[in-house]
């Protein structure tokens, strides 16, 4: 029976700032799956390392040319990958160009999908097109920060605003400028992080965000989690070391809920999303929703949003898990 097993592996890690929050997420992933229904191993991707944890606690190298390894003397072939990677080369379609060479299905969506919800300047440009709200934005390329003068910025964005990488995975490398001559520096920051950057419009209202996740059969959206911070934004400190409050179900209105719920399937559909997702919103004074992120692989830890969601849906993370994972298959 045991070698009817599917062979699944949780790939972690990456080459981004997020690397040990990714560390976190695969624990919290292999903590959910079905270790009775599936054979479940961690493998850590960095730069060229790809290293897979075995049952014994020892550590062996991928063979890339199949996404193999071998374990007590026997080549094992994956069978699924759930990515969990946080930033490149997990969030922009990278591993999922990979994956789909070598011929493994994955937990995420495509490689164009990915790509383009990785760079939010171009998804926001994208959803506007179908009539998605979004932030009015400017974007700035390395080497040619002059194009866009601080003028410009302050007549069209406005202040306050936020500077941030365009292409990345966090909140790393992210400012909240109230001040024109701020903008230089933040925009150096950023570009630390990220070759573009997107100087967005500030949006004052309350911050949401929504899981969902698809199958042939079903759509299973996720309650709407509340999230309220003191800081300047729900930055990397508020994000991961608890410096916010995080409410499920959001202090929302029934019928400003069923629009996100909307909002939220619809973007799932226009983007042709596998996998869960997680949306983040801006839901402003007069009850307009603003799309701020999609989210394609999102943090999985026990403390997570999704996680979360899943439990006061009173669903359960290991038949989550399964469900994504068969639908594949089906």
């Amino acid at each position: 029976m045991n070698n009817l097993k599917r062979v699944i592996a949780i790939v972690c890690g990456g080459d981004s700032s997020e690397h040990d929050v990714s560390l976190r997420s695969a624990q919290g992933l292999y903590s959910f799956f079905d270790k009775e229904r599936y054979d479940v191993y961690i493998v850590d991707v960095k730069g060229q390392k790809w290293n897979v944890e075995l049952h014994d606690g020892t550590t062996t190298p991928i063979d890339r040319n199949d996404f193999s390894f071998v374990e007590n003397g026997k080549a094992k072939r994956f069978d699924y990958a759930y990515i969990t990677i946080h930033g490149t080369p997990g969030e922009n379609g990278i591993m999922q160009g990979y994956f789909d060479l070598v011929g493994v299905p994955y937990s995420t969506s495509g490689v164009l999908v990915e790509a383009m919800t990785f760079d939010k300047f171009v998804l926001n440009q994208y959803l506007r097109a179908y009539g998605i709200l979004v932030a009015d934005s400017l974007l700035i390329r390395k080497g040619y920060e002059e194009v866009v003068s601080d003028d410009e910025v302050e007549q069209r964005i406005g202040m306050p605003c936020f500077v941030k990488p365009a292409s990345d995975g966090s909140s790393f490398g992210v400012s909240k400028v109230k001040e024109v001559d701020q903008l230089a520096p933040a925009i150096r920051k950023a570009m630390l992080e990220s070759p573009e950057v997107m100087v967005e419009q500030y949006l004052k209202g309350t911050e949401i965000t929504m899981g969902i996740y698809k199958t042939r059969e079903k759509s299973v959206p996720f309650p709407i989690t509340e999230v309220v911070t003191q800081n300047e934004f729900f930055d990397y400190n508020a994000k991961y070391n608890g410096q916010v409050q995080e409410i499920t179900p959001a202090r929302i209105s029934e019928n400003l809920a069923r629009r996100v719920r909307e909002i939220t399937s619809h973007i799932y559909d226009i983007l042709h999303c596998n996998g869960i997702i997680r949306i983040d919103y801006i839901i402003s004074p007069e009850g307009k929703i603003y799309m701020l992120e999609v989210n394609t692989t999102p943090g999985m830890t026990p403390t997570s949003f999704i996680p979360q969601q899943v439990k006061a849906a009173g669903l359960n993370m290991t038949d989550v898990l399964t469900d994504i994972v068969e639908n594949q298959f089906s």
